[in-house]
């Protein structure tokens, strides 16, 4: 579907115009019909959290596969933007969800899209693991990973918040921060599920075994690009 495709399926008529030529000044068609379908959920959009990908509801389809028959599984989401992955899994997993976001505008987005989608979820204002105090099943992110020195798209560079695209140390700094405090977060067992960039995974994989005792699992994306880690006792 073209982007003008989407715009006439989504956009209110009246609106259609106006749209186009947000469009052709280089603004992403999701922003503009303002909410974008991830995992069956509409989730609300906008200039202050990420654009949800392809790439992340196949991190969520992953887990929830891996998670599905257990029940009572505490769960956060780092770095939650617009909620669209703790709301995913709060619907399709038996959980209790906390998601952390540093941005108090994400949060301001997240928090009204778990209520547009029904779901209780506990929000936090913070970095990453900083704020909370408690154990969990399941650690998931989907962290910025992108170096500042990467060639991104202009549509994404000029629209996206900064924020949630870009890190320190190669874009690898996030990971640091949650895997070297991770341990007094994790039940015995435990699964820490993270999107990364194509080429981390390996320097990720040495991390994660510099920090824990565990098993990491490196697997594609349908592009055939490492895209996701998998860590585990």
């Amino acid at each position: 579907m073209t982007d003008i495709e989407y715009l006439k399926k989504y956009l209110d008529p009246n609106k259609l115009e106006e749209g186009i030529k947000k469009l052709e000044k280089g603004i992403p068609v999701q922003y503009i019909v303002g909410n974008v379908e991830f995992y069956d959920n509409i989730i609300e959009v906008n200039e202050n959290v990420l654009i949800p990908r392809f790439e992340t509801e196949e991190l969520v389809d992953r887990v929830i596969k891996k998670l599905k028959n257990k029940k009572n599984l505490d769960i956060v989401d780092l770095g939650t933007g617009s909620g669209c992955i703790a709301i995913s899994l709060a619907k399709n997993l038996r959980c209790n969800v906390d998601a952390v976001d540093i941005s108090k505008k994400a949060l301001e987005v997240a928090k009204k899209n778990a209520i547009n989608n029904k779901v209780n979820i506990n929000f936090y204002l913070g970095d990453m693991l900083k704020p909370l105090n408690k154990k969990y099943d399941l650690i998931i992110s989907n962290p910025p990973y992108i170096a500042y020195d990467e060639e991104i798209m202009d549509i994404v560079k000029n629209n996206e918040p900064h924020l949630a695209l870009y890190a320190d140390n190669e874009g690898l700094y996030y990971y640091v921060q949650i895997l070297k405090s991770v341990k007094e977060y994790l039940k015995k067992d435990y699964l820490i599920a993270f999107e990364i960039g194509c080429n981390q995974a390996k320097k990720i994989e040495s991390l994660a075994h510099s920090y824990l005792h565990c098993k990491v699992t490196i697997e594609k994306d349908l592009s055939g690009k490492d895209r996701y880690v998998f860590i585990e006792n």
